[in-house]
């Protein structure tokens, strides 16, 4: 599986996003998900199996398909919990 973190530039936030969710799945037990960062217009449906992307740049991803969309890009809860519903739908934790 592979996730992907979107913000507008690619460096910052996406970034940071993208050690996120790498530490949540540690946490899971899942360190053979692959996750990488892009800026929104580098980002392309093949690349991720699922992207999160922070409120503001929701209208302008619909593009990538299947969006995850943050209320706050620093809330390690909220990220860990749509992670792990993410991990679940996709049949990796029971």
């Amino acid at each position: 599986m592979k996730l992907a973190a979107v913000c507008g530039s690619g460096l910052g936030s996406s970034f940071m996003v993208e050690m996120n969710i790498k530490t949540i799945l540690k946490e899971l037990g899942l360190e053979e998900v692959d996750v990488q960062h892009y800026d929104v217009g580098s980002a392309a449906p093949e690349l991720a199996d699922m992207f999160f992307v922070g409120g503001d740049l929701a209208d302008s991803t619909t593009h990538l398909g299947n969006v995850t969309v943050l209320e706050s890009i620093i809330d390690m809860d909220e990220l860990r919990e749509k992670v792990t519903a993410v991990v679940k739908a996709a049949g990796l934790l029971a």
